[in-house]
């Protein structure tokens, strides 16, 4: 919806006072020139390599010539430690290589917002400890704002300066890191206290599982089939 590919039912989209979702096609192109994507998988195209993937916004969207794109591109690799890989192919990156060339082509246009969709996805731990640091120094340095969509609260809360928690459509907690983490527990005590079977049978497979189902607000109710899968 931030970028408008998807519309609302009701309400309004606005980013840097524009109405998003009443642009019309050329505006809303004009618009996305000031955003970056990470894509959940990375979304390399697989017959470029390293620097023609990056350089794809810069050919796309403006009329550089090729010497100054070659600047860019290269400034943008060394600042990820990439400069050496610029010629290597999609095929031929580690899982984490392939997420920081991403974000390199993410940043490449300048932009003055950044979404991540689930960036550790498929990384290890070493490699998820990277993304982050990158994350924290990109919007620190550049003084953009980024916007990061995952699963993981905890490791998401170290980059971040404010979380948000959805469940079914509806924010149910939000805060600052110091105090965000706590704002859950307590969502999941308050579930867990309706349900102290759910803690009382569970192993503790199970219990990751039946935790999962704490994203519900403390109005909400485990249905039959959530809770077959909790107990």
């Amino acid at each position: 919806m931030i970028t408008g590919q998807l519309a609302p039912d009701t309400g309004a989209v606005r980013l840097n006072g524009l109405v998003v979702n009443e642009l019309s096609r050329e505006r809303l192109y004009d618009m996305r020139r000031d955003i970056g994507m990470l894509f959940q998988q990375g979304a390399l195209l697989t017959d470029y390599d390293v620097f023609e993937t990056v350089a794809f916004p810069l050919r796309e969207h403006t009329d550089l010539p090729e010497r100054l794109i070659r600047q860019v591109v290269l400034t943008k690799l060394h600042a990820f430690g990439l400069r050496g890989a610029a010629r290597l192919l999609p095929s031929e990156l580690s899982g984490g290589m392939g997420r920081r060339v991403a974000l390199a082509r993410a940043i490449v246009m300048d932009p003055k917002l950044l979404i991540y969709d689930e960036p550790l996805a498929g990384l290890d731990p070493i490699s998820q400890g990277v993304v982050l640091r990158l994350i924290r120094q990109m919007n620190d340095a550049l003084g953009i704002t980024s916007i990061v969509v995952s699963h993981d609260v905890e490791q998401t809360a170290t980059v971040t300066d404010r979380s948000f928690l959805l469940s079914g459509g509806r924010v149910v907690a939000s805060g600052s890191p110091s105090n965000f983490a706590q704002t859950v527990r307590n969502l999941c005590s308050s579930l867990f206290a309706a349900w102290p079977m759910v803690l009382y049978r569970s192993t503790t497979r199970q219990m990751t599982t039946a935790a999962s189902y704490c994203r519900a607000s403390k109005n909400d109710s485990l249905n039959s089939r959530s809770l077959s899968h909790a107990t």
